[in-house]
Order: C-alpha cells, then sequence, then structure tokens
C-alpha cells in the first residue's frame, strides 16, 4: 500500500512551483506567434519569415487566412483579461499587416517585417508582467490612433470639398 503524499509549506507555495495556467497559454501563444511569423529561415540570411508570411504570398485570401490566424491571439488575450486598450492596439497591428498585406510585393516586404504576432504576444506578456504600465502605453497608442484617424477624416473632407469646388468651377466655365 502506497503512503500518501504530505505537502509542507503556505496554500500558494503549490502555484508557485509549476507554471501557471496564465504562464503556460502564454508559452503556447508565443509558439503559435513563432510559427505564423518567424518559424522559416531564409537560406544564407538571418532573417526568418513565418507560415503567414508564405499564406499571405496567395492574393487577397492568404492575407484574410492571415488574419484570421492572428485574430486567435487576439480572442486568447481577451479571455486572459487584456484590456480594451491593449486588444485595440492587438488589433490594430492585425489590421495594419492584413490591409497592407493586400498591396503586391510591398505588402508581402511589410508582412515579412511587421510582424504582428509577435508583437500581439508582447503586448500581452508586458499587460501580464506590469498591468499598469501596458495600459499606459496603450492609453497612448489609443489617444494618437484616434487623433490619427480623425486627422485622416478631416484630410479626406477636405479633399471631398476641395475636388467639389473644382467641378463646380469647371462645369461653370
Amino acid at each position: 500500500m502506497r503512503k500518501p503524499e504530505v505537502e509542507i509549506g503556505t496554500w500558494g507555495e503549490r502555484e508557485r512551483r509549476g507554471p501557471s495556467a496564465k504562464e503556460s497559454t502564454l508559452k503556447n501563444l508565443e509558439g503559435l506567434a513563432w510559427i505564423l511569423d518567424s518559424s522559416i529561415p531564409i537560406p544564407g540570411m538571418r532573417f526568418r519569415i513565418g507560415l503567414e508570411s508564405v499564406i499571405g504570398l496567395v492574393p487577397v485570401l492568404g492575407d484574410a487566412i492571415g488574419a484570421l490566424l492572428s485574430t486567435y491571439i487576439l480572442v486568447v488575450s481577451a479571455k486572459m483579461g487584456a484590456p480594451r486598450v491593449t486588444l485595440l492596439r492587438m488589433g490594430f497591428n492585425i489590421a495594419l499587416e492584413a490591409v497592407v498585406g493586400l498591396v503586391p510585393l510591398l505588402g508581402d516586404l511589410f508582412d515579412f517585417a511587421w510582424k504582428a504576432n509577435r508583437r500581439n504576444v508582447e503586448l500581452l506578456r508586458a499587460h501580464l508582467e506590469n498591468p499598469t504600465q501596458a495600459r499606459r502605453a496603450d492609453w497612448f497608442f489609443a489617444i494618437l490612433f484616434i487623433l490619427g484617424v480623425i486627422a485622416l477624416l478631416f484630410l479626406f473632407g477636405w479633399a471631398a470639398f476641395s475636388m467639389g469646388q473644382a467641378l463646380r468651377n469647371w462645369l461653370a466655365a
């Protein structure tokens, strides 16, 4: 007959010994990000690309599939309690990579360098390690992002108004 194992120590000591569920999930996300962004070495260079870059070579469909794969990291980050501003920043990384990826050749080169998945896992890691500091940086990004969108909308409005004025003057002449 086997003797029962008895652990001696404080209640919280057991959790400190092994990896927590969050650490384990973060390791899995890091592995996924590595596969998607950096798993394939380019012969003769120190630069690496990932599966998402290869998939992205297929016009439009490849970028859509890549964005869907990247969204998994975003969804898991939300389940792990990442704040909305951090999720906004992650979503921006994914959207930027997907939209620029639609441009032939330039988009593929951008995809090779941007590595949105690794960036997003780093954002999640920063939040888990120091939530206050990460949120401050995320809020700064969110404010800049919103100001950029407002400036872009203003620019589009000004361009539309100017084109309308030019068209009106052209038709009146």
